[in-house]
């Protein structure tokens, strides 16, 4: 198994190749969360707009971005030209970063809502920043992964 894996992080896949591999197989848990973060801070107050502004702009990026690159790593367009394995890490390690600094401020606000007096979009925030530190977590991860493979080239 071992050497399976570290046959399949020096070569960037293709097709359904993406479900199968270390790095890439993090994309649909990346996209599942991104996009119940955007869902789930959409569905509430946006007060403070600074914050929570940020938090979308972040949550929308990164869901469109994600989902473009794996509509290119999907087709093959990667094949293409070199560099994409630099490009796959550059990309998650600032979506990586993008999500930690909306992560933080998103707890901040919600942590401001305790006391306020509508618990029902407290519960909601309180589910949008777990899913938030998940996607943190998950584009974290496969930005490691990511620098492994680019790092084998």
């Amino acid at each position: 198994m071992a050497a399976a894996t570290a046959q399949s992080m020096g070569n960037l896949p293709s097709g359904l190749g993406i479900c199968t591999t270390a790095p890439d197989i993090f994309y649909l848990p990346e996209l599942v969360f991104g996009g119940l973060v955007w869902i789930l801070v959409a569905s509430t107050r946006v007060t403070p707009e600074n914050p929570l502004g940020w938090v979308m702009f972040v949550s929308v990026f990164c869901f469109v971005m994600t989902f473009l690159w794996l509509v290119i790593f999907a087709c093959g367009g990667h094949k293409n030209s070199g560099g994409w394995a630099t490009a796959d890490f550059v990309y998650h390690f600032l979506a990586a970063l993008f999500y930690l600094s909306a992560s933080v401020p998103l707890a901040k606000v919600t942590l401001d809502m305790k006391d306020g007096t509508n618990f029902k979009y407290y519960q909601i925030d309180i589910a949008a920043v777990v899913f938030s530190y998940t996607a943190t977590l998950f584009y974290f991860i496969h930005c490691i992964l990511s620098a492994i493979r680019w790092k084998s080239f």
